[in-house]
């Protein structure tokens, strides 16, 4: 069954090929995005995710910000309302997926580069006042289910810059017994391949998304907006405030 499950993923993904290589470059933004929900949605029902959401999506343009546990984390949000993300460079490097992120308007960064920083930093203040939805995991990296590593600052800088606020969503997996899933942990020396396998030899898996209250931009520090959403995040997880 493992294999059959396995079999539909790749299926999907070179459907997901074939709209970015033949579809995308003839569709308006509308279109795109439909697609881009449609495609996430399918991804998580093939490996044995259902997404609950609770909270409210804000009606004005924001900053998403997220914690961030697994590879799945930018399809459960893409399947409610696509953004562009920004992720780190790595994610390039995985199989299908890395080229499928590329071409569906995701920001790579480089670890370590400051001037990366800068760049995509300009980047996001230029596609918000464009009207695009822009997110990305302020932790830098994955972590375990139960903590959230501290939020790096540097890019709710561009909530600041572009005069709106950052809307924080929380993620959690959990199995039947409502506890938090392990075969979604995506920590240490696992690889994507080796993760989707665990996921789909699993399965049963319910993805919580909670949309939480906006924090208003307006006189903070970027500093101050990123102690604001981490506590918020981790607050509705019940989870440790983890050390780097």
């Amino acid at each position: 069954m493992r294999m059959l499950h396995l079999a539909r993923v790749v299926l999907h993904l070179l459907q997901g090929l074939a709209t970015c290589a033949l579809v995308f470059p003839l569709a308006g933004p509308a279109l795109r995005e439909r697609c881009i929900r449609s495609w996430s949605g399918k991804l998580l029902g093939i490996c044995g995710v259902r997404l609950s959401v609770s909270g409210l999506l804000s009606d004005t343009p924001a900053l998403i910000v997220c914690n961030h546990v697994s590879w799945l984390d930018i399809f459960a949000i893409n399947s409610l309302r696509p953004c562009r993300f920004v992720a780190k460079s790595d994610i390039r490097d995985w199989p299908l997926v890395g080229w499928l992120c590329e071409r569906s308007g995701t920001i790579f960064i480089a670890r370590g580069r400051q001037r990366d920083v800068r760049r995509i930093f300009q980047g996001l203040v230029n596609s918000i006042h464009a009207g695009e939805r822009v997110a990305f995991f302020p932790e830098g990296t994955v972590s375990l289910q139960g903590t959230v590593l501290p939020f790096h600052a540097n890019l709710f800088e561009a909530a600041i810059d572009a005069d709106v606020p950052v809307q924080p969503y929380a993620l959690r997996y959990l199995d039947r017994h409502g506890q938090p899933h392990p075969a979604v942990e995506y920590v240490g020396d696992t690889t994507f391949v080796q993760s989707m396998l665990t996921i789909l030899r699993h399965r049963d898996i319910r993805a919580e998304l909670l949309l939480l209250p906006t924090l208003s931009s307006n006189g903070a520090h970027r500093r101050e907006l990123a102690a604001a959403a981490h506590d918020a995040i981790a607050g509705s997880l019940g989870a440790e405030k983890a050390s780097a």
